[in-house]
């Protein structure tokens, strides 16, 4: 039977019928290592998993795979391979020896900067020592580090002095502004994080901290030397705006934004979790890798993740996603997970350049879950659209191991098995809505208190959040996309929708700084708005 067939006949069916099935949870679930998969929420039986499955092998996605893991060029628009994978290499990795000396000759550069500022022995230009970390970046060079940092908070090293990483990335200057005002520039240190060094939004964040410093130390190259590292692919540009070889980081074309983390744009991470924990955090991403390359179809975690997420596009008309994490921690996660899923596969031309006829990426959002039941939760349950949701826990949260409580350990233990409750309890009721009730009970509900619930899910434990464990998850999610590219035959890898827009405003800035007074090629809307921008700010 044809899987549209499968899921015409599943649409009718509601999950509380599947759950009939008293053994559903061991058949649809998998775990590996420290992650458990349950998809057993899922609007699926085990015919459409089956047909899943040989749709991933009539696309070639074995092949593909392959493919991926070397060094062809499946970037096939910018003619670059995608190596994020071999970021995480183990230095004894033997395939690609070239290719691992290369990444952790960058790495161990980094990871000595790293032990330096944790000892407390790296200093600014007046001889104090560097206490601020500030990371200017935009896109990937901002949101990784920025939600790696976060989510790892509770494995931050000690180090001689405090020491504080902030992250700046609006080009409004709104971020920089509060920022500056509550750090000092002899203790200061900008990473400039930009895989071209030609991002306008980050340059220009750039330059303010750099007459920042200067006004407050002087014109003297020093300045410069102790007070910027910057991480790219373009040498030239790094020297010529100041950046000192020693301070250069050094990434490669065939790096992704959205996948860099992994490399020396991870700096704030190392330095947030110290070496070891960022080699734990590799280690997690390419025991992934493995797994990813290894295990069968049927128990592969980022492939069954993928083709449920097929599923419920082109199959179920399911349209939006939602990430929902039930840990603090994870308050950024959706948002990474925003950019890796939509700039990657919101594509709508295949690979040999015809337009698709099907539903690529859905919208893709969400929140820490115990906010978004107090934000969105009442579209889930009560609204008109149609939703899937992945939730995402820790199954322990405060071991003796990670922390030393007096009074309050229990407290905080009960707090997070009240965070799992509520993770439990909304899937639940997602699923199966007020089907639960008995007749009567259904009977005398008001229409208003009706939960229509079949809406499907996943959820992800973790055994811990800690560095090896969030690899592997973001290394699932980079995956499950690369998964879905394949069987939408769309190049996963470039973001020309991103390049024009920049184009654009450089277009328009020299209009709105007073430098060019042509629109003759812009519309009449955009003409108005200017000429109202001018006005207002002549005024």
């Amino acid at each position: 039977m044809k899987i549209q067939q499968l899921a015409d006949q599943l649409k009718s069916v509601n999950l509380s019928t599947l759950f009939n099935d008293s053994d559903r949870f061991n058949e649809f679930s998998q775990s590996f290592e420290g992650l458990t998969l349950d998809f057993s929420k899922q609007r699926i039986n085990q015919d459409s998993v089956n047909s899943l499955m040989n749709l991933a092998k009539e696309k070639q996605l074995d092949d593909w795979i392959q493919r991926l893991f070397s060094k062809e060029c499946i970037n096939d628009t910018e003619q670059r391979a995608a190596m994020h994978w071999a970021l995480r290499l183990p230095k004894e990795h033997q395939k690609y020896p070239d290719l691992v000396n290369e990444v952790h000759a960058q790495l161990e550069r980094m990871y000595r900067l790293v032990e330096q500022i944790h000892a407390g022995q790296y200093r600014g230009a007046t001889g104090e020592v560097v206490t601020d970390v500030v990371n200017i970046g935009v896109g990937g060079s901002d949101l990784g580090p920025l939600m790696v940092t976060h989510a790892l908070s509770d494995f931050k090293v000690k180090t001689t002095k405090p020491l504080s990483i902030h992250f700046v990335s609006t080009m409004d200057g709104s971020q920089l502004s509060d920022l500056l005002h509550q750090l000092r520039p002899e203790t200061t240190l900008f990473i400039i994080s930009s895989k071209s060094f030609g991002t306008i939004d980050t340059l220009s964040n750039a330059e303010t901290v750099r007459a920042w410093l200067m006004k407050a130390l002087g014109h003297d190259q020093i300045v410069l030397h102790n007070h910027f590292v910057a991480v790219s692919t373009n040498i030239e540009k790094m020297t010529a705006w100041g950046i000192h070889p020693d301070r250069q980081f050094l990434m490669w074309e065939w790096v992704g934004g959205r996948y860099s983390l992994w490399s020396c744009i991870g700096l704030p991470i190392a330095l947030t979790i110290g070496v070891e924990g960022f080699k734990n955090f590799l280690a997690g991403a390419h025991s992934m890798d493995e797994h990813f390359q290894s295990a069968p179809f049927s128990e592969n975690l980022p492939i069954l993740l993928g083709m449920l997420g097929v599923w419920n596009t082109n199959y179920l008309n399911i349209q939006t996603h939602a990430v929902l994490p039930y840990d603090g921690r994870m308050k950024y996660f959706a948002s990474y997970l925003q950019q890796l899923e939509m700039e990657s596969n919101g594509k709508s031309i295949q690979r040999d350049q015809t337009e698709v006829t099907w539903t690529t990426c859905p919208i893709v959002w969400g929140e820490v879950g115990p906010n978004a039941q107090h934000a969105f939760y009442q579209l889930l349950h009560q609204g008109t659209q149609a939703v899937s949701s992945d939730f995402i826990a820790p199954i322990q949260r405060y071991t003796a191991k990670q922390f030393t409580y007096a009074d309050n350990e229990d407290e905080l233990i009960e707090q997070h098995h009240l965070a799992l409750a509520n993770c439990l309890a909304q899937s639940r009721l997602l699923a199966f809505g007020s089907q639960s009730l008995s007749e009567d009970e259904l009977a005398q509900l008001p229409k208003y208190q009706y939960y229509e619930g079949n809406q499907p899910s996943s959820t992800l434990l973790l055994d811990e959040l800690n560095p090896r464990t969030l690899g592997m998850l973001i290394a699932l999610y980079e995956h499950k996309v690369f998964v879905q590219s394949v069987i939408w035959n769309i190049n996963p890898f470039d973001q020309w929708g991103v390049e024009k827009g920049k184009a654009i405003a450089n277009q328009i800035l020299p209009i709105l700084n007073g430098e060019s007074d042509s629109m003759d090629e812009l519309d009449v809307s955009t003409k108005g708005l200017i000429q109202l921008l001018l006005g207002k700010s002549n005024g």
